[in-house]
């Protein structure tokens, strides 16, 4: 089948997606470390704690979905998502790419939250799910972008 037909639509689409979650997870990770480490010298505020556990929980589910679509890769195609395998990887490229370099522990928060949906709606193989979560991280991804253009105006 042509990739372009429709992602998640082979083993390998499924198994793809799967090695960006852990992509993801492990960029995750090393955010949490990073906002750890920043200011050592006072004891962070509740608040910052439980963001940084919550996102801590998001990197084990994140890890956790991910091995559960490498295990059941081929009982999870989806042959009519009518989304290109492509756009799953750009998504998901640019949610690890986010992550990576949001500056505000909220804001990467939501953004988390959407890859997390998207881990959970992958496992279930329907379409409907997996479409509503990847329009949940695109406008995540979206509403980034746009903070940060009116931030710099």
């Amino acid at each position: 089948m042509n990739k372009e037909a429709g992602g998640l639509s082979t083993v390998q689409d499924v198994e793809a997606l799967a090695d960006q979650l852990s992509h993801i997870a492990d960029e995750l990770h090393q955010r949490i470390m990073q906002e750890i480490q920043q200011d050592r010298s006072k004891p962070p505020s509740a608040t910052r704690q439980a963001a940084l556990r919550a996102l801590f929980d998001h990197e084990l589910v994140l890890r956790q979905r991910a091995n559960g679509l490498y295990a059941d890769a081929a009982s999870l195609i989806v042959t009519s998502l009518g989304k290109p395998q492509r756009h799953l990887a750009e998504l998901t490229a640019a949610a690890a790419e986010k992550i990576r370099k949001i500056a505000v522990i909220k804001d990467l928060a939501g953004l988390v939250a959407g890859v997390v949906a998207l881990a959970g709606a992958a496992a279930t193989g329907q379409p409907a799910p997996i479409i509503l979560a990847l329009e949940k991280i695109k406008h995540q991804v979206e509403a980034l972008d746009a903070h940060k253009v009116n931030k710099s105006a």
